[in-house]
């Protein structure tokens, strides 16, 4: 689906800002050294034997104050201010103008602007009985072939007149959804996801705010992170601009280390169907310890 900008912004009747789709949510070990480079100084990143728990939110919005739209949102990995731990987004794409506007300014998030190029598959896949082993032995495999269809998206980044490639994601499940399989969703749950973010070039305060989730949720197979096969023809000229100035040098390294994170190993993959998500609006957060430093100033 190419970038698209919408004339007119439903962004204005919030906040609240309701979204609805369907997403997946997927979990990844992070390496604490690359999640870090994300995370502000003043909060603590909640790690363990040198990793913490990142990945992330791809998702496909049919209806949003800026219509319809892809997204997705690359999680560095946990933070802590207490007393609430919270996920920092590293990097999001959408393919949309309008909500990578709204996203830096209003959010507070790291958001660029990207193409989703989506193509479905169908895939042979043997399955066998438990006699197949000995059959296979004597040459006789009870083995049969069944056909699975697989989606595969593109995500590449906009940069002024070119396009980077930024990963190929493969889903090993596409499931048609209607009301006749609703309930082979999952059951209905909800449940609140809290965020910080800020602390970029269009919005320096550091913010928090929350997404309220209903959605039929399943566990489903991790899908498949890869780096393109195929290279860009602008990248090297990409690359020669950026060492022309620290300002392109840093974003792409922050670029790259977002990269890394998607291609970090996976743990667990959630599908969330028929997908309500109420975003609100984020409020500045004072850090722990700047708070602590206030409360001693005061009592002297």
């Amino acid at each position: 689906m190419e970038a698209a900008e919408r004339p007119s912004s439903g962004y204005t009747l919030g906040p609240p800002w309701l979204f609805k789709g369907s997403a997946l949510y997927q979990l990844h070990l992070v390496k604490a050294e690359t999640a870090r480079a994300f995370i502000p100084k003043e909060l603590r990143l909640v790690e363990a034997f040198g990793y913490t728990l990142g990945g992330l939110f791809l998702a496909h919005y049919d209806d949003s104050p800026a219509g319809r739209f892809d997204e997705l949102v690359v999680i560095a990995g946990i933070v802590w201010n207490p007393p609430t731990s919270c996920a920092w987004a590293a990097r999001v794409l959408v393919n949309s103008y309008e909500a990578c506007g709204h996203g830096r300014k209003e959010i507070g998030l790291p958001s660029h602007v990207a193409v989703f190029s989506k193509r479905k598959m169908e895939i042979m896949e043997k399955s066998s009985s438990r006699q197949s082993s000995f059959l296979n032995m004597i040459g006789m495999s009870s083995a049969y072939c069944k056909s699975k269809e697989h989606g595969e998206i593109q995500v590449s980044e906009i940069k002024g007149s070119s396009q980077m490639s930024i990963c190929n994601i493969n889903l090993p499940f596409v499931v048609p959804k209607s009301k006749t399989n609703e309930k082979c969703m999952g059951p209905m749950i909800r449940m609140s996801l809290p965020s910080f973010s800020g602390q970029t070039e269009h919005n320096p305060q550091l913010l928090k705010y929350s997404c309220q989730i209903e959605c039929r949720v399943r566990v489903v197979e991790t899908a498949k992170i890869s780096r393109p096969k195929t290279i860009d023809a602008d990248d090297d000229h990409n690359t020669n601009i950026s060492n022309q100035g620290s300002k392109c040098f840093a974003e792409d390294e922050a670029r790259n280390r977002s990269i890394s994170v998607l291609l970090s190993r996976p743990i667990m993959a959630l599908e969330f169907n028929f997908l309500k998500m109420q975003v609100e609006a984020p409020t500045v957060v004072v850090p722990h310890c700047k708070k602590n430093q206030l409360e001693e100033s005061r009592s002297h």
